[in-house]
């Protein structure tokens, strides 16, 4: 997700363009045609012994820091004998650009902890690393509680162009995934893969219940966030507490500042739309409305929206849109790009928000299956891949990582991950039958929702479909 540029291959795709790794394209079209999905049945619970986090930003009145505090119950169903946590805006991109998460103090079941800062990926002008390890004075086994506390603060560079930033001409902050994130994966322990300098996402988590996410700051400003609003209330020093939680969500997302707010329900949907002072104020509208025709053609697609909210975040300092757990943060863009970037954000809070997966480790199991769910619904057909090198062409399954080896690694990552992959599910539901393909996608949303997915899950959904596995196995996304 990042600023990003025309490519050839994106032409054949009417258009589509990687804004910070979001594809976006075709002409306006506020009424996305309908696709030959049957409807589909709920979501499961979440998980019962998901971890419970509560969450606490102190946002300063220049709207340059954020002083937080975390505090998180986790139960393991490994044996563990330390903690791990992701300080993703010190990764690579958001880093260099001048935003940093640093940690002061951890605890652990009450008592001070040690809190050992691995540099994992992050540039050297990062305040510290992407990994925080803490570990424990007594090994825990499977189904033992341990409480986290943390505090911690976050730097928000000028204009950043990505997930945390703060905008030096309009009064508006942003930041998400500006936390210690928790990177524990159910069945197979600790996630510690380093960040790199590729324009996409690289984090895990699991599904957490987001008991309170408590957001203070100055009263004149609104504040977008992430699950419910439960309500306000007066804060220190002319401050105003604003509160959410969320049942089950795997990140959190936080926009702060002068903003002009809309909010309409859509399919049972509370939509909250907010732009900042420099995005033209009557485009709100036109906003909700592509919000509302892009859902309801995905939920034709792919089952029931996940959450209950859905928070928008229209940002002048921002090129391209970044998804989160019933949030989503889009640039000011050409309205001739909204209608693709929508469906694609959105598509994300069912891949990625709803059905997890290592974004660093299968990063093709949101974007490409999110760029799949953009071009049906607005009828694109699918990419001509001759003129791509063959590593590009089969290396769709391959790691974030791997895709820093190339001249132009954001590029190679877009061309290969979101146009190969994203036209390979095309052409397999053509081949296949869309009726028998959209279950079978279904099929896998349902079985792994809530949960991190991996390509098993996948060639599991799609196993009386061979030819879908064949041409999946083409292009190097199973093995």
């Amino acid at each position: 997700m990042r600023a990003g540029r025309r490519r050839a291959a994106a032409a054949a795709l009417a258009g589509a363009v990687l804004l910070a790794g979001c594809t976006t394209g075709g002409s306006p079209d506020p009424e996305p045609p309908p696709t030959t999905a049957p409807e589909a049945e709920g979501w499961a619970e979440p998980w019962a012994d998901r971890p419970v986090v509560d969450l606490r930003f102190d946002v300063a009145e220049d709207l340059e820091t954020v002083a937080g505090e975390e505090r998180v119950v986790f139960t393991p169903d490994l044996n563990t004998c330390v903690l791990v946590f992701r300080s993703w805006p010190n990764k690579p991109a958001t880093a260099r650009a001048g935003s940093g998460l640093t940690v002061s103090e951890v605890r652990v079941d009450g008592e001070p902890a040690e809190a050992r800062d691995v540099p994992a990926g992050a540039p050297e002008s990062a305040p510290a690393g992407t990994l925080l390890e803490v570990p424990l004075a007594e090994c825990a086994e499977p189904g033992d509680e341990i409480t986290v506390e943390i505090q911690f603060e976050v730097e928000l560079g000028p204009d950043v162009n990505e997930r945390v930033g703060t905008s030096t001409d309009v009064d508006a902050a942003w930041f998400a995934t500006a936390f210690p994130l928790l990177a524990w994966e159910r069945g197979r322990g600790w996630d510690r893969s380093p960040g790199v300098a590729v324009a996409g996402e690289m984090a895990v988590s699991e599904d957490f219940e987001l008991a309170s996410l408590e957001v203070v700051a100055d009263s004149r400003y609104e504040v977008l966030g992430t699950g419910e609003l439960v309500g306000t209330s007066d804060g220190p020093g002319g401050t105003t507490v604003h509160e959410f939680t969320a049942p089950s969500v795997r990140d959190v997302a936080v926009t702060v500042g002068e903003l002009v707010v809309q909010s309409a329900e859509t399919g049972g949907v509370r939509v909250h739309v907010g732009l900042d002072a420099d995005v033209d104020e009557a485009t709100a509208a036109e906003w909700l409305a592509q919000l509302e025709a892009s859902m309801a053609a995905l939920v034709e697609l792919l089952g029931p929206f996940p959450y209950a909210d859905l928070w928008v975040s229209v940002l002048s300092s921002q090129t391209s849109g970044i998804e989160f757990p019933g949030a989503i943060q889009f640039g000011d863009v050409d309205p001739d790009f909204r209608r693709a970037l929508v469906t694609h954000e959105l598509a994300h809070m069912w891949l990625y928000g709803l059905v997890g997966n290592n974004q660093g480790v299968h990063p093709w199991l949101d974007e490409s299956f999110a760029t799949f769910a953009q071009m049906v619904v607005h009828g694109e057909g699918s990419a001509s891949m001759a003129d791509l090198p063959g590593s590009r062409r089969h290396g769709v399954g391959e790691p974030i990582q791997y895709w820093e080896q190339f001249r132009r690694p954001s590029s190679a990552y877009y061309d290969t991950v979101y146009i190969a992959g994203g036209t390979t599910l095309v052409d397999a539901r053509a081949q296949v039958g869309a009726e028998a393909f959209d279950a079978a996608l279904q099929e896998y949303l349902r079985a792994n929702a809530w949960s991190i997915a991996t390509p098993d899950d996948v060639q599991e959904a799609f196993a009386e479909l061979p030819e879908v596995l064949d041409e999946l196995e083409e292009v190097g996304a199973l093995p």
